[in-house]
């Protein structure tokens, strides 16, 4: 970690970069995890809020996304921001067991988004079945279409159902929410990129083109098997809490 927070007396002062930052440059608060004590490790690290107006924060171009254009990604530049030790998440050395905290609830937000992205490529696909005619009849009637509609509803409704059973480990504080957090984000978001790319499918040469929403319904689902974690983490994070159930 190249972001740093050195003490200076009742204040700390942070100086380094954060890449890939959701909403930066529009969000007013940020929280900063900063390397307080390098010689510790995972365990020197402290967790900040830092506010957009604060002296020696500044932001990056922003990125140039394949999707998920409505939410601007850019860097995040510290320049010796100095800031009171009321700003501190936590006790020192605690930040990085307070991330990873949060991760076993936001990834589950990023299964609903996921969830969200492919229930709707799904009833777009279907809709244009339904209307869209070849040899005289709905090409829903034809059965390799019928196939692929059926695989991405039963998707769907698992991926629904895992989503909810790890929202509610969530907000119970289930000893397992870790792996049903990991599982959820990981099958949710596998499946809307397969779900998208089959919609993609259906639609044939409309859904490559942007007349159509399921081409960048797809675009925006890929981001979902990588952000909060990739999907290769989450299935390393699910195999360390297999005891757990």
């Amino acid at each position: 970690m190249t972001t740093k927070a050195v003490k200076d007396g009742d204040s700390w002062v942070i100086t380094g970069s954060k890449k890939w930052i959701s909403n930066a440059g529009e969000s007013e608060f940020y929280t900063v995890l900063a390397s307080t004590d390098p010689s510790k490790g995972s365990k020197g690290i402290t967790a900040f809020i830092v506010e957009k107006s604060d002296t020696g924060v500044s932001f990056g171009a922003h990125e140039k996304k394949m999707g998920f254009r409505g939410s601007p990604t850019r860097e995040v530049y510290f320049d010796s921001v100095h800031i009171n030790d009321d700003r501190r998440l936590g006790e020192v050395g605690s930040g990085f067991a307070l991330a990873m905290q949060t991760l076993d609830h936001t990834r589950i937000t990023i299964a609903a988004q996921a969830l969200g992205i492919a229930q709707g490529a799904f009833e777009v696909a279907t809709a244009y079945a339904h209307e869209r005619q070849q040899f005289g009849k709905p090409i829903f009637d034809f059965q390799g279409v019928q196939f692929m509609l059926a695989d991405m509803a039963m998707g769907i409704a698992a991926a629904r159902a895992l989503t909810y059973q790890a929202a509610v480990k969530s907000e119970r504080g289930e000893k397992d929410l870790t792996f049903f957090s990991a599982a959820s984000k990981c099958f949710a978001t596998d499946m809307a990129m397969k779900v998208t790319t089959d919609a993609v499918q259906v639609l044939g040469g409309y859904g490559y083109v942007s007349d159509f929403p399921v081409e960048r319904m797809m675009r925006d689902a890929k981001l979902t098997q990588i952000y909060e974690g990739t999907n290769q983490v989450q299935r390393v994070v699910m195999a360390r809490h297999l005891d757990d159930l």
